[in-house]
C-alpha cells in the first residue's frame, strides 16, 4: 500500500519551519565549509544531493482535485537541483525510490496505457533529464509486478542498485552495489579521482505487502545483515566513500532483525559513510518524529554521528549533504559537513503556499503527453453520488469515505462467500482512510462534491494499487485489530483540565482500521496495547468497549471473515488475526472493486452508519484535534465538537465535547 501510503506510507510539517543545517546557514553552505587551515593536505568538497518517494508527481499539479500544486512535483525539485549544483564545484544526484506508483500519472501508466518495448515511463523521461548518478528501489516499485518494474526502469540513463532483493536463483535483482569513479576539483584547484560506492535498500516487508507479485520469484534479507554482506567488497573494491540508498526510515529501540525503518541500525555498519534516507515521507533533520531518539541528531542530521538526510516526500524538498573530504595517504575521510533539506515552497501563518522554485520546463516537456493523457483519464465520469465525500473527521468519527470502501468490499465479499466453507460466518470490512492531513498537510483529505463521480475520485477515495483480500478471524483476534487500530489516539487523563490532543502524529492514518459489521466504543482513557511499531506494550490494555455483533457482545471463540486489503492481510502494520489467516486472495484491486460496485449501483449515498464512537469522558476534559480548514463545512450531526480555531501549518483546531 505505504507507504501506504501504501501503503501507506507522510508529509512533512512547514517546511520553512524545519530547515535544520549543521554547520553553517542553509545558503552557501558549501562554501561556508573551512579550508585555508588546511592548505597543506588536500581538501575537496562534494555536494550529494537527493530525491526520495517521488510517486510520480512530476508536473506540480494534483489530479485528485484537479488544480495546480505548488507543493509537489520533481519539476520543481529540479530547480532547486540546478540551483544547488550551480552554488558548488563538485555534486552528484542520487535517487532513493519509490518513483513508478503513487499518483493518477502512475496509474494511467500501469492500467491503462502500459508499457510496450522500447517506451519509456514518464517518470524515467523526467529523471533523464537530470543527470541522475545511481538510483535505488522502493518498496512501492513492486506494486505493479516486476514485470513491469524492468519494463519501467529499462529506460534509465542511469544505474540502479539494492542489495536486499534475492531473485530464486540466489542472484540479486539488481546490482547490489557499484562504484562510481569520478573526477573532481579540490580546493587548490587540482584534479582528484574518487570511487564513490553506492549500495541500496528496500524494506525487506515487500514479500508481505507484494506477495502476489513475489512469490516464488524473489524474497528479501535484512537490511543490516545485506549490508555486513556487501559492505566489505565495496570497501575491496577500492571504494574511498560509501553511499547508502536506504529506501527505509528512522525508528529507535533496540534492533531486533527484519525492521522496515532500520537507517539507524544501518549507521551502525562500519564502512557506511553517509546515508540517504526516505520511505517514512518525513523531513530529517528537523521532523519532530525524530526528537529524543538514541543516536539521532535532530539538528545535526546524524545517525550515530554520520551525515543523514530524508528531504519529506512527492518532490516537496531536496535532500543536501555538503561534504568536506580530507586526504589520508591513499583515501579520503570526511573532515567535516553540512546537512540542509531544501524545501520547493513555504506556507505562511494565514495558511498561503509560497513557491521557493519554478516548474523546470524541460522536465515538463517530457511528461507532456502523458500528463495530458493522465487529466483525460481521471476525468472520465463512471457513477454518481448524492451526498459528498469527505475525510475531514475520518480519525475522530464513522465517516464517508470510509464508509464507501466498506460497503464495495461487503458487496464483493457477499458474492464470493456464498459457495464456500465460509458462507454461513459473520462479514466484516475492514477500511482506513487514507488522505487524514496529518503529514500530507491541511489539504490532504477527500473531498468529493455530490454528483457525477469520476475516476479522479476513485483515486481520491483510495489512493493505493491495493488487491482485496479475506482473512478468518476469532473474536479474540478481532478485538486485538481494533486494539492496535485504537493506536492512533493517545491516552487521555480524564482527571486532568488542560488541553490533550487527540492524534498520535507518528501512528500513521492508513493504520487507522475502522471495521463494519460490529459496533464499538473506544475508552481513551486506557493505554494503547501496542506501540507504534506494533508491539505489544500494555497486554492487559482494554481500549475496545461494548464489541457487539447483532446487538450481541463479541465472544473470543467467535468466528468472522474479514475484508480487507493484500497490506493488511499480509501483515503489513502488524495487526493481531492477520498474516496467517487469509483465505481468499482476489484477483481484483480495492479500488477497482469500489468502481464497479458504484457501476452497479448507478449513483449512492455513503452515508456513514455510526458503528464505532468513544466512550464518555468528564466533561472538564479538554480534548483537541487538528483538521483541514474546507472541515467546517462537513462537521457530521453525530460527532459533538466545537471549533477552537487556528492551528500550526494551516489546519485548524477542534475540541470534543463530551
Amino acid at each position: 500500500m505505504t507507504d501506504r501510503p501504501a501503503h501507506p506510507e507522510s508529509a512533512p510539517q512547514n517546511p520553512s519551519r524545519r530547515k535544520a543545517v549543521a554547520t553553517g546557514a542553509a545558503a552557501g553552505l558549501a562554501a561556508m565549509l573551512p579550508s585555508g587551515a588546511f592548505a597543506q593536505t588536500p581538501r575537496l568538497k562534494l555536494r550529494i544531493l537527493e530525491t526520495t518517494d517521488i510517486h510520480v508527481n512530476v508536473v506540480p499539479y494534483d489530479y485528485y482535485r484537479d488544480a495546480a500544486d505548488d507543493t509537489v512535483g520533481l519539476a520543481k525539485t529540479a530547480t532547486l537541483v540546478k540551483a544547488a549544483r550551480a552554488q558548488v564545484k563538485n555534486s552528484i544526484l542520487f535517487d532513493n525510490g519509490d518513483f513508478i506508483q503513487g499518483s493518477p500519472l502512475g496509474d494511467y501508466m500501469a492500467y491503462k496505457k502500459g508499457l510496450k518495448p522500447g517506451d519509456t515511463h514518464p517518470m524515467i523521461a523526467a529523471m533523464n533529464t537530470l543527470g541522475y548518478a545511481c538510483g535505488t528501489l522502493g518498496n512501492h516499485e513492486f506494486n505493479y509486478g516486476l514485470d513491469y518494474l524492468a519494463a519501467g526502469v529499462a529506460a534509465a540513463n542511469f544505474p540502479m542498485v539494492c542489495a536486499n532483493v534475492v531473485k530464486a536463483d540466489g542472484t540479486t535483482l539488481l546490482k547490489p552495489w557499484l562504484i562510481l569513479e569520478k573526477e573532481f576539483e579540490d580546493e587548490a584547484g587540482a584534479k582528484q579521482k574518487l570511487k564513490l560506492g553506492v549500495i541500496g535498500f528496500v524494506p525487506p516487508q515487500i514479500v508481505q505487502w507484494d506477495k502476489a507479485n513475489l512469490d516464488g520469484k524473489a524474497t528479501t534479507t535484512d537490511i543490516v545483515d545485506a549490508a555486513k554482506k556487501y559492505i566489505p567488497e565495496v570497501k575491496a573494491a577500492g571504494a574511498d566513500l560509501v553511499v547508502a540508498l536506504c529506501h527505509s526510515g528512522i525508528a529507535g529501540g533496540e534492533r531486533r532483525g527484519g525492521e522496515e525503518n532500520a537507517a539507524l541500525y544501518l549507521s551502525m555498519v562500519d564502512g557506511v559513510d553517509v546515508i540517504l534516507t526516505g520511505h517514512q515521507h518525513l523531513l530529517f533533520p528537523g521532523g519532530r518524529a525524530f526528537d529524543n531518539i538514541a543516536g539521532v541528531d535532530n539538528k545535526k542530521g546524524t545517525l550515530n554521528g554520520k551525515p543523514a538526510v530524508q528531504p519529506g516526500f512527492w518532490g516537496s524538498h531536496l535532500g543536501v549533504i555538503d561534504l568536506e573530504l580530507e586526504k589520508r595517504g591513499n583515501g579520503w575521510a570526511i573532515a567535516d559537513f553540512a546537512v540542509d533539506p531544501r524545501p520547493i515552497y513555504d506556507r505562511t501563518p494565514d495558511r498561503k503556499i509560497v513557491s521557493k522554485a519554478d516548474a523546470d520546463s524541460g522536465v515538463l516537456a517530457a511528461v507532456k503527453t502523458d500528463h495530458e493523457a493522465t487529466l483525460a483519464y481521471v476525468r472520465t465520469p463512471v457513477s454518481a453520488t448524492t451526498a459528498p465525500i469527505t475525510s475531514y473527521f475520518a480519525l475522530v468519527a464513522d465517516d464517508p469515505s470510509v464508509q464507501i470502501v466498506s460497503n464495495a468490499q461487503l458487496w464483493y465479499a457477499k458474492q464470493w462467500i456464498v459457495n464456500t466453507p465460509y458462507a454461513k460466518l459473520p462479514i466484516l470490512s475492514a477500511a482506513a482512510p487514507f488522505k487524514a492531513g496529518g503529514r500530507g498537510g491541511p489539504s490532504y483529505f477527500t473531498d468529493i462534491k455530490p454528483g457525477p463521480i469520476a475516476i479522479k475520485d476513485l483515486a481520491d477515495i483510495y489512493i493505493y494499487p491495493n488487491t482485496l483480500q479475506i482473512v478468518k478471524v476469532t473474536g479474540a483476534q478481532l478485538r486485538g485489530w481494533l486494539e492496535r487500530s485504537a493506536g492512533m489516539f493517545n491516552r487521555i487523563d480524564p482527571a486532568k483540565t488542560s488541553e490533550q490532543p487527540l492524534l498520535n502524529d507518528a501512528f500513521p492514518a492508513f493504520n487507522f482500521d475502522v471495521i463494519d459489521g460490529v459496533s464499538y466504543a473506544i475508552d481513551l482513557s486506557q493505554p494503547s496495547m501496542f506501540d507504534v511499531e506494533g508491539k505489544v506494550v500494555a497486554a492487559d490494555a482494554k481500549r475496545i468497549v461494548d464489541l457487539k455483533h447483532d446487538g450481541k457482545p463479541v465472544a473470543d471463540d467467535q468466528e468472522f471473515v474479514v475484508v480487507t486489503n493484500n497490506y493488511r492481510a499480509s501483515g503489513g502494520g502488524n495487526f493481531p488475526g492477520t498474516k496467517t489467516t487469509v483465505i481468499f486472495e482476489a484477483p481484483d484491486m480495492n479500488r477497482d472493486v469500489i468502481m464497479r460496485y458504484l457501476i452497479e449501483e448507478k449513483s449512492v449515498n455513503p452515508t456513514a452508519d455510526g458503528n464505532w464512537t468513544f466512550a464518555p469522558l468528564p466533561a472538564t476534559t479538554d480534548v483537541t484535534f487538528l483538521t483541514g480548514p474546507k472541515a467546517k463545512d462537513f462537521l457530521p450531526k453525530s460527532l459533538k465538537a466545537s471549533l477552537v480555531g487556528d492551528a500550526q501549518d494551516g489546519f485548524i483546531k477542534y475540541k470534543l465535547v463530551f
